[in-house]
């Protein structure tokens, strides 16, 4: 990977040392270049020449190599939560049913499945343990009455990897349907539905992915498009969806099923444009330098004094680097470093979070430990 290239390619390296991306991250050349494109036929041409929205089937294709899924799966989302509510308002629920999650998930992972107590479906969640989420403590809470384990692919606050392969692997032999946010690792993590299993996945573009916000991915595995119901109906979820006045309500074949309207197009293509030179540079290259960034990170926060929360192991490792400071206060740090060193970090749930991505240097990481307090 060649790094001056590749910094050519974010507009952001010339105003900021920009290490948040587990937060909103800043659009890629690539994105705002396909934006302004689609301005520009909006402008000048609106859909007199068709070109605005056959983009979104070739997004959709992107889309599932990144996944490794068919692009049938797939349809768009203004949100993780949408996705994620696709799956808790389409499912046919009992009284007495659970859904196992940990309980330290973003909100847009708890709110669609809490909305079910209503109905007497009951949330059993994992707790943290010293920033790391012991597998066998979720595979434990799942019993007969489990319907869903929904978790994040990558906690926002601690930095911890779900080993999705093994958890996905465990639903499957208990007849479990697996449920992913993967909004703090899509574009940094190799994902594959296939391998790990996951029945549903779902994220926004605007971390990892170098998006706009209001433009996501939704995976449903095909064989459960049929029993999940959609639950926002539309004019576009339909089969014979322009022919306005024939009206059957027959759901189309493939994800586009839990389409209820048009698309934010100039948000998909951007997304579309970023997803596809995360490709050609490749997702693994891309998380072996975001790893090789965090280590150093990792090794330069500690040096000073600093409580590192994120678990360094190999297998648990991700973009996020969380630590904790005892004598300094968390905001007017994050506050300090970005008045006076135009560098941006974050604080999460009481601690210090620092999310770098493959475009950031070595030199950028000793600058901000550099600038760090000590202890």
């Amino acid at each position: 990977m060649e790094i001056e290239a590749v910094r050519a390619q974010m507009p952001i390296v010339r105003e900021y040392n920009f290490m948040d991306h587990a937060a909103v991250g800043p659009l890629s050349g690539r994105a705002g270049a396909a934006m302004r494109r689609f301005l520009d036929e909006a402008e000048k041409h609106a859909y007199a020449r068709g070109g605005l929205f056959p983009e979104s089937q070739r997004v959709r294709q992107l889309a599932g190599k990144l996944l490794n899924c068919h692009s049938e799966e797939i349809t768009f989302v203004k949100s993780t939560s949408e996705g994620i509510s696709f799956v808790a308002n389409g499912l046919q629920f009992s009284h007495g049913d659970n859904i196992v999650t940990t309980a330290v998930e973003f909100p847009a992972n708890i709110y669609p499945w809490m909305n079910l107590r209503e109905v007497g479906v009951q949330l059993k969640m994992v707790p943290e343990d010293k920033g790391r989420i012991p597998l066998e403590r979720i595979i434990d809470l799942i019993d007969e009455r489990t319907r869903v384990v929904a978790i994040s692919s990558v906690q926002f606050a601690s930095g911890f990897r779900t080993d999705l392969a093994t958890l996905g692997q465990a639903c499957q032999e208990r007849g479990i349907l697996f449920c992913v946010d993967a909004i703090q690792s899509l574009g940094c993590l190799p994902i594959d539905v296939r391998a790990m299993k996951i029945d549903f996945l779902s994220a926004d573009g605007h971390k990892w992915l170098l998006s706009p916000e209001g433009a996501g991915i939704f995976y449903c595995r095909h064989e459960l498009l049929g029993l999940l119901r959609p639950s926002h109906v539309g004019w576009a979820a339909v089969k014979n969806a322009m022919d306005f006045c024939d009206y059957k309500l027959d759901f189309r074949d493939d994800a586009r099923r839990f389409d209820s309207g048009s698309y934010n197009l100039v948000g998909i293509w951007g997304m579309g444009a970023s997803i596809e030179w995360l490709l050609e540079l490749g997702i693994e290259n891309i998380w072996t330098r975001v790893q090789s960034l965090t280590n150093r990170l990792a090794t330069g926060v500690r040096a000073k004094g600093y409580r590192l929360v994120s678990s360094r192991e190999p297998s648990e490792a991700s973009g996020i680097v969380a630590f904790v400071s005892d004598t300094h206060d968390h905001a007017r740090l994050v506050n300090h470093l970005r008045q006076e060193y135009r560098t941006v970090i974050a604080s999460r749930e009481g601690r210090l979070r620092v999310s770098p991505h493959f475009y950031n240097t070595e030199e950028e990481i000793d600058q901000l430990i550099d600038h760090l307090p000590g202890h």
